[in-house]
Parts: C-alpha cells; sequence; structure tokens
C-alpha cells in the first residue's frame, strides 16, 4: 500500500509541477515532455518522413498549400499576440508541404510542422476548404494537444504499472490489467482524444476567418467528408474522433462566433 501510495504521489507531483497553459482557452494543460525536448524530435520525425515520401513541387496545389499554410500561420500570430502571448511561436519552425498519398489526410507536428496529403485536396475541394483543413491541424498544434496526449499516455502507463505493482494476487492482477486497459482507454483516453478534436476545429474556425476564410465553408468540407466516408464509422463512443453530425453541427454554431472575432482584426469579407 505504501508503495501504491508513492505512485500516486508521484503522478500528482508530475502533473503539478509539469503544466502550461492553453492559450485559446486559458485552461492548464499537462506537459509532462516540454517543448524544449518535443520540438527537436518532432522536427528530425518531419525531415525522415519528407525523405521516405514523394513531396509535390512546382504545382498550383503546392504552391496553394504554402500559401494557406502562411495565412493561417499570421492569423495565428495575430491572434495570440493580441490576447497577450506575444513570443508565443518563438520556437515554432513553420513548414508546409504536400506529399502524394492517396490518403484523406493532413497533419501538424509539434512546432509547425505541416503536411498535406495529395488525396485530401478533392475533398477540400477549393482553398477555402483547404484553409478549413489546415486550420484545424494547427490548432492542434498551437493547442499543445500532442504534448497533452503523451502526457496522458505516460500517466496511464503509471497507473498501470502501480496498479501490478500494488496487487498481489495474480488471478486479481490478470482481472486488472484487462479491465484496466480497456476503461481507462473508452473512459478516458478516448475521451479526451475527442475533446482534443472539438477543441481544434473550434480554434480552426477562428483562425481560418482571422485569415481571410470564410468560416461556414468548414461545415461545408464535413458534410464533404462524411459524404466520403460513405456513413462508416465507429460509435462515437469508441472513437478518437466526434461524429461526423456531431462536428457539422458545432461548426455550424461557432462559425458566426469566428465572424465576428475576425471583425476584430478587421476582416470584414472574405475570399472566394
Amino acid at each position: 500500500m505504501k508503495l501504491k501510495k508513492a505512485f500516486l504521489i508521484l503522478g500528482m507531483v508530475l502533473v503539478a509541477i509539469s503544466c502550461a497553459t492553453n492559450p485559446f482557452t486559458g485552461k492548464k494543460t499537462m506537459a509532462l515532455v516540454p517543448n524544449s525536448q518535443l520540438f527537436p524530435t518532432s522536427f528530425a520525425q518531419y525531415n525522415q518522413f519528407l525523405s521516405e515520401n514523394k513531396v509535390v513541387t512546382g504545382t498550383s496545389e503546392a504552391a496553394m498549400v504554402t500559401r494557406v499554410g502562411q495565412r493561417i500561420a499570421v492569423a495565428a500570430e495575430r491572434y495570440l499576440n493580441a490576447n497577450g502571448h506575444q513570443g508565443y511561436l518563438n520556437d515554432y519552425k513553420w513548414e508546409y508541404n504536400l506529399v502524394e498519398d492517396k490518403t484523406v489526410n493532413a497533419w501538424c507536428m509539434p512546432g509547425g510542422k505541416i503536411v498535406v496529403y495529395t488525396g485530401i485536396l478533392p475533398i477540400a475541394k477549393n482553398e477555402t476548404g483547404l484553409a478549413a483543413i489546415m486550420g484545424h491541424e494547427v490548432a492542434h498544434a498551437l493547442a499543445n494537444h500532442g504534448q497533452q496526449r503523451m502526457s496522458a499516455g505516460m500517466l496511464q502507463q503509471l497507473g498501470a504499472v502501480a496498479g501490478n505493482i500494488a496487487i498481489q494476487d495474480e488471478k486479481s492482477r490478470n482481472a486488472f490489467n484487462q479491465y484496466y486497459g480497456v476503461g481507462s482507454t473508452v473512459g478516458v483516453m478516448l475521451p479526451f482524444s475527442r475533446a482534443h478534436e472539438t477543441e481544434a476545429d473550434n480554434i480552426g474556425v477562428y483562425l481560418m476567418a482571422i485569415a481571410g476564410y470564410n468560416p461556414t465553408e468548414a461545415a461545408e468540407l464535413w458534410k464533404r467528408m462524411k459524404a466520403n466516408s460513405g456513413g462508416q464509422a465507429p460509435p462515437e463512443i469508441l472513437s478518437t474522433h466526434p461524429s461526423n453530425d456531431s462536428r457539422i453541427a458545432n461548426l455550424e454554431a461557432i462559425a458566426p462566433k469566428a465572424i465576428a472575432e475576425a471583425k476584430k482584426f478587421g476582416i470584414t469579407s472574405f475570399r472566394e
């Protein structure tokens, strides 16, 4: 029991001393892996990925990815500076690449390294659709979601170790391992991930609006995403992402707020 308490106290101490603040929500977030360690690793992994995949250059689509990425990055800096977070992006090394791959995906690594797959461009449909996609992915990086997921995973593992040490009976320990894995995933990790996706949707819509792209198009993008999926998706409770219908409803609700926010930055009309 003493050892179990020691693990619990250690976990609490780690969380208490390893916190960051989300600049968009003001909430404290877990940061067991500091950005000073996370960013260099991220940059190295990004460079390795580019070396192993076909990067598209010299095309109008590649130019569009760079253009949208730069505008989203400028919008992020304008928002952060206006809300008292000057210097927040000092360690970010923005890079935007289009990669030839049929996968319907895009991502932004911690520190601002972005990849858009060619497979998602038909669903993006146009530059505004791409802005909705890239705004969402950049939002994950800005809100330190990768850092939080790593921290949560470390605490999940710590809980498993503590349980295995504390439970002496082998049968009880096996039962713990079986139920802890499922329970902590379905009850904690998956809701944690879904919350990140919704938060990235919300932040991303604000960023695209401040960048001059119509935020009402974000919901239209997800209608196309839904159609592309053919309705094939796990139940929301078992998914890392909210359902398409939940996302569409949320994006429709937040678009007017994003338009109002963009007006604070002098954006009163949007690019076609």
